[in-house]
């Protein structure tokens, strides 16, 4: 039936049933509120109606939705074209159909909504004239995120925003956040802001509105401890800085500011004054702080500190700076939420924080290990949730093999482990090149997965082609998995692309985007010249399926366009002696194409802020092969 989530539990019954006519379906039992959001998302205009005239009957046991229902309170019986009992849990009588043709049963409003969604997915797929079945569902996670990145250069319009929340509402996500360094309009900030097309207060209050009104709850989003790069090489901010200096993020040398300085008050008041103009244009409760690579610690002005402390000073000063924070958000009448990545790396300093703090235990690998940190986090008491990725961002197509295994593995370990919620997140790193499509097609399987587990291995792309791409040919999503391990075989060991000098598995990047940011004249040797001949031979054969049209069409041709520049470019600048003069030519009229098409389809759906710094990657390159003299 490709609905997705797939449902715990579905029993096919006989025959079909016409559920709506003319454009129009009746029901009874929830309000206006709830059931018309999720009609006209299917093009049908709802009309409330006594139960006598209702074509579609919800039972819901509670008369008021609850504040934030649990995994029980979210579970769902639908019947459509059986027999009145069948509602409330009990066996269909195959064929029967008397009264209401379809019905829906829960303990809450928010389970009948979700009830609800299914039926307009059935519609979607078949039609007015929907197969008759049985279904039993329930969530395996009370909460199922999804994380949207409106830093790393992407700031979607409102229209756009609105749209994606009725997507993900359709798919049962019922938290989101946008992920904040510096696109928020705080006032008196615009130095750090402006030309970035922010969020504004007003829009942020919009945005939670449409939310609420189909169950999503908004959280905040603001990094308050590193990433914060945006602002402290402004010179008014330039003295929260940790360091302005040289340092090691994990493997990498950094130059220039990071994060703020741990051990200065004034960072604290920094942080408090974003958080007090922020927090109250969303009703959600919970706020993610970030908190997440702070690696320079100790490297700048807490370095005395830190060493004055001794042993388990670095963790220390980590957990004083952090409880800081936290509590500002507490004062503010919120709970905070950060990743756990510093806590797991310094054990010390895990029960040091906030015990009210949602833990956030995040990796992007097939082989990331959930289970251990997420251990560790319940061990002292904490809430935890996992948080897995799209396997989108630096990549054309996403590493649909790391996507299927980083996401399988977050939920079976999750749940295994206690964690009460999964939030996937999509990510925008150096310029988020990648197209909305990779993206929605990653986030519908996280939705899926959180969902139903067996939806982790099992997920049929298909199903996120009708319901997240509004591709009614069902071939959108198979097509963009298959291109997504079209340099599966360079990821394999490519690691020197990333780590120059080493080598192995090429990790949280695809082998043909991140070939593209190494020197066009740098002889790093990464994968043999075959493979990459392989892999641009491969591109050269593919085609986007016919049946494919409008702006998702566009958006993948355009992908296939960017991948084949980086393949031919990767070729050939590995063969002896380098590029010839002819072959730059070749390379930078085919870069003047991608450039020209990542502009215009920026403005389909992005705010003009961002696509300066998004297209720098791009003149790099052009700049590069540009002849000599």
């Amino acid at each position: 039936m490709l609905l997705l989530p797939t449902p715990m539990k579905v029993e096919r019954l006989r025959g079909f049933v016409q559920v709506a006519a003319g454009g129009f379906i009746t029901y009874t039992g929830v309000p206006e509120w709830v059931a018309g959001p999720v009609f006209a998302s299917v093009g049908l205009k709802g009309v409330r109606v006594d139960s006598g005239g209702a074509v579609v009957k919800v039972i819901v046991d509670a008369p008021l939705d609850l504040p934030t229902p649990g995994v029980r309170e979210q579970r769902y019986a639908m019947v459509v074209g059986g027999g009145e009992e069948a509602a409330s849990g009990h066996h269909a009588e195959r064929g029967g159909n008397q009264g209401p043709l379809v019905r829906i049963a829960s303990p809450s409003i928010t389970g009948a909504r979700l009830g609800l969604w299914t039926l307009a997915q059935l519609i979607r797929r078949f039609g007015e004239s929907v197969p008759a079945v049985m279904i039993e569902d329930q969530p395996a996670f009370r909460t199922r995120g999804a994380m949207l990145d409106v830093s790393r250069c992407r700031v979607p319009t409102m229209p756009e925003l609105l749209r994606q929340v009725d997507l993900l509402a359709s798919w049962k996500v019922n938290h989101l956040q946008l992920y904040t360094e510096h696109t928020f309009a705080y006032k008196g900030h615009q130095a750090v802001w402006d030309g970035w097309s922010p969020m504004t207060a007003e829009q942020v209050r919009e945005l939670d509105q449409h939310c609420r009104a189909r169950g999503i709850e908004l959280a905040a989003n603001q990094n308050c401890f590193g990433h914060l790069t945006r602002w402290l090489d402004l010179p008014a901010y330039a003295h929260l800085a940790e360091t302005h200096g040289d340092w090691m993020f994990d493997v990498w040398p950094r130059k220039g500011p990071w994060s703020l300085c741990p051990t200065d008050p004034a960072s604290v008041a920094f942080v408090g004054g974003l958080l007090e103009e922020l927090l109250p244009n969303f009703s959600c409760p919970l706020v993610n702080i970030g908190c997440d690579e702070v690696y320079d610690i100790a490297y700048g002005r807490s370095a005395a500190e830190v060493a004055r402390r001794g042993e388990g000073g670095r963790a220390s000063v980590f957990v004083e700076f952090v409880n800081s924070v936290c509590a500002q958000v507490g004062a503010l009448g919120k709970r905070p939420m950060f990743w756990a990545d510093m806590l797991t790396s310094q054990p010390e300093a895990a029960a040091g924080i906030d015990p009210g703090g949602l833990a956030l235990v995040w990796g992007y690998e097939p082989d990331h290990d959930f289970a251990t940190p997420a251990a560790k986090m319940a061990g002292v008491g904490r809430e935890v949730w996992v948080c897995p990725g799209t396997s989108s961002w630096l990549s054309f197509f996403g590493r649909t093999a790391e996507r299927r295994g980083n996401i399988a593995g977050a939920v079976a370990q999750g749940a295994a482990s206690g964690a009460s919620g999964v939030l996937t997140t999509d990510w925008g790193d150096k310029g988020h090149r990648q197209q909305r499509a990779i993206g929605l097609l990653g986030l519908a399987h996280g939705a899926a997965a959180s969902w139903n587990p067996r939806d982790g291995e099992g997920f049929d792309a298909r199903s996120a082609s009708l319901h997240a791409l509004g591709d009614p040919s069902l071939e959108a999503g198979p097509w963009i998995e298959k291109m997504g391990d079209v340099d599966a075989l360079l990821r394999a060991c490519t690691l020197g692309l990333s780590r120059a000098g080493m080598t192995g598995r090429l990790r949280n990047a695809g082998a043909l985007a991140v070939d593209m940011d190494v020197p066009i004249d740098e002889r790093r040797e990464a994968g043999s010249l075959e493979l990459w001949r392989s892999a641009a031979e491969a591109l050269g054969g593919v085609r986007v399926p016919s049946r494919v049209v409008g702006e998702l069409r566009d958006e993948l041709e355009h992908a296939l366009d960017g991948a084949r520049l980086a393949a031919a470019r990767a070729v050939a600048r590995r063969y002896p002696g380098g590029l010839s003069g002819e072959a730059r030519a070749i390379l930078a009229e085919q870069c003047r194409g991608v450039m020209a098409e990542h502009a215009r389809l920026w403005h389909t759906w992005c705010r003009p802020g961002g696509l300066t710094q998004s297209m720098q990657w791009y003149e790099r390159v052009a700049a590069e092969l540009r002849p000599p003299g």
